[in-house]
């Protein structure tokens, strides 16, 4: 049976990884980010290789559904996505059928990260509320517990977790999630050139380092901002025995 798989995060996650890892697996194909065009084609914010990205994807949100609810001729169709992408005109009955799952991460190391890429941040672009309020909201679409993970966790203890994970999604967890080839895929968005170098250039999951935080009073507030929307993701996390 055909299963499609809907992983939501914020930025500056392993959610390439994550992707990499899946796309490994032998019965999988992936897309990355497909509402990435709709949501600058319909903000203010301005994004590194934006008009690369506009003429890449769709720019309208039907004609994204559409691209996401054919059937897949792989067994799972994985599908990355941003939760700050997801702006409040989507209508989102077309996720019920999905399994989904969320990718969560502490907000100051998020805000630590993003801040290495982009001039400035604020709240809406790390998606934290935001994928709080999605959870809420697909929970009740689909009718499902849907499971989380945290990338911490996941970079801690790989094959725990995804062994975790893939049971609570009705899926056979498989060894080859573990690792993969160096490089590029074709299967990336074209934003890949700025963002993915550290991806492109690993072949699993990296080791877990705590990073160093070096933040101005102002980013530090919007990690606290979004404190509380974490844990309360968190608090419901996969955790291993």
């Amino acid at each position: 049976m055909k299963k499609t798989i809907a992983m939501w995060s914020g930025p500056r996650n392993i959610s390439t990884a994550m992707m990499r890892s899946w796309e490994n697996r032998s019965d999988t194909q992936v897309i990355d980010e497909p509402f990435y065009a709709y949501y600058l084609a319909n903000t203010t914010v301005p994004h590194p290789m934006q008009e690369s990205i506009l003429l890449s994807q769709p720019i309208k949100w039907p004609s994204v559904v559409e691209q996401l609810t054919e059937t897949p001729p792989t067994e799972i169709f994985y599908q990355k996505h941003m939760t700050h992408h997801m702006l409040d005109d989507i209508d989102l009955t077309w996720t019920k059928d999905l399994s989904h799952c969320f990718l969560i991460r502490d907000p100051l190391h998020v805000v630590n990260s993003y801040v290495k890429k982009m001039p400035t941040v604020c709240s809406a672009d790390i998606g934290i509320a935001r994928q709080y309020q999605l959870y809420q909201q697909l929970c009740e679409i689909s009718g499902q517990q849907i499971p989380i993970i945290d990338g911490k966790d996941v970079l801690l203890n790989p094959r725990g977790i995804l062994s975790k994970l893939c049971a609570e999604l009705g899926i056979e967890f498989s060894e080859r999630m573990l690792s993969w080839p160096k490089g590029a895929r074709e299967s990336d968005g074209v934003w890949a050139e700025h963002w993915y170098e550290n991806v492109e250039n690993s072949t699993c999951f990296a080791e877990f380092v705590e990073p160093k935080i070096n933040l101005t009073e102002e980013q530090k507030a919007v990690a606290d901002a979004n404190r509380d929307y974490y844990l309360e993701l968190f608090n419901q996390r996969i955790k291993l025995d």
